[in-house]
């Protein structure tokens, strides 16, 4: 290990940009819901649990009735 790192060239932020399709948003979950889909993770070896839990939304989403969703602003 150095004992001076240079970090005058680094960059604030993410370090993965983020999808013009998507938009960053603070969310409350409860906190078995969020373990249940880290876990699904896990067991996949190494993913992202926000893609899966998009994809659940997705899904759920698509079951609905076809107003709902052009109804939703």
């Amino acid at each position: 290990m150095k004992d001076n790192y240079d970090f005058s060239q680094g960059k604030r932020g993410a370090v993965i940009p983020t999808s013009p399709h998507q938009i960053k948003i603070n969310i409350e979950l409860d906190r078995d819901i969020l373990n249940w889909f880290q876990a699904k993770v896990h067991e996949a070896g190494g993913g992202d649990y926000h893609e899966l839990i998009n994809q659940a939304l997705r899904e759920h989403i698509q079951q609905q009735p076809r107003q709902t969703l052009h109804s939703v602003h």
